[in-house]
């Protein structure tokens, strides 16, 4: 269960052999005993395995090298994120340790795996959140904007990517003035109204354009 939930897409029951050591017959014997037992696991033989969208399967169990990653990763969404991102964080991290069957709370925050404060860190900008917004509600979004020879513009934008680079924000749209993608510095942007108007193009159709555009890998 837990090498499927790790996919988003089938994996095939070689794949899923070849990580837990196994053979074929045994993952197809065990994902046939999964399902008599109720577990959503959709696929067949020769396509692959995966669980049916939106299941959660508690108590979670973390190893110690998931449980710092987990850590990290939340110490340094506090220090790169908007002010939600970093009460997401916060609560996030305080789920995982009562939800679990100890209580790790004491262990979490004794975790010597740390994400320095630079006094020159760049100030988290203004409008992360409203980009974020725009793309988890795939809507456009309305700026005023200043590219690096300082000249303003009006734009009405498709976000559908924020990437957090360190010192700086990136968001990648499709940009209505330019009918193309392009990148903004979140930096840049002087103002941002959100729309409730749903931009056209899925934003997965976008993704796909700009990773084959940029030759960008695909997360897992």
């Amino acid at each position: 269960m837990d090498a499927l939930r790790g996919h988003r897409r089938p994996v095939t029951a070689s794949a899923l052999a070849e990580r837990l050591g196994v053979s074929e017959r045994t993952i197809y014997r065990d994902i046939q005993t999964l399902v008599q037992l109720g577990a959503p696991v959709e696929g067949s033989a020769g396509v692959g395995y995966v669980l049916r969208t939106g299941f959660f399967l508690p108590p979670l169990m973390f190893d110690a090298d998931e449980l710092e990653a987990l850590v990290l990763g939340a110490r340094w969404v506090r220090q790169q994120g908007d002010a939600a991102l970093s009460d997401a964080a916060d609560r996030s991290l305080a789920k995982i340790a009562t939800a679990t069957p100890r209580d790790l709370r004491d262990h979490m925050a004794e975790m010597s795996l740390w994400v320095p404060a630079f006094p020159e860190a760049a100030p988290v900008e203004a409008f992360i959140q409203p980009a974020r917004e725009a793309i988890r509600r795939q809507c456009k979004l309305r700026i005023a904007y200043r590219d690096e020879r300082d000249t303003a513009t009006e734009r009405i934008v498709w976000p559908f990517a924020l990437a957090f680079f360190e010192g700086k924000r990136v968001m990648a749209a499709w940009c209505e003035l330019r009918d193309a993608i392009r990148h903004f510095r979140v930096d840049r942007i002087v103002r941002a109204e959100p729309s409730t108007e749903r931009y056209p193009s899925p934003r997965h159709q976008l993704l796909r354009e700009w990773r084959k555009l940029y030759d960008i890998p695909e997360y897992s």
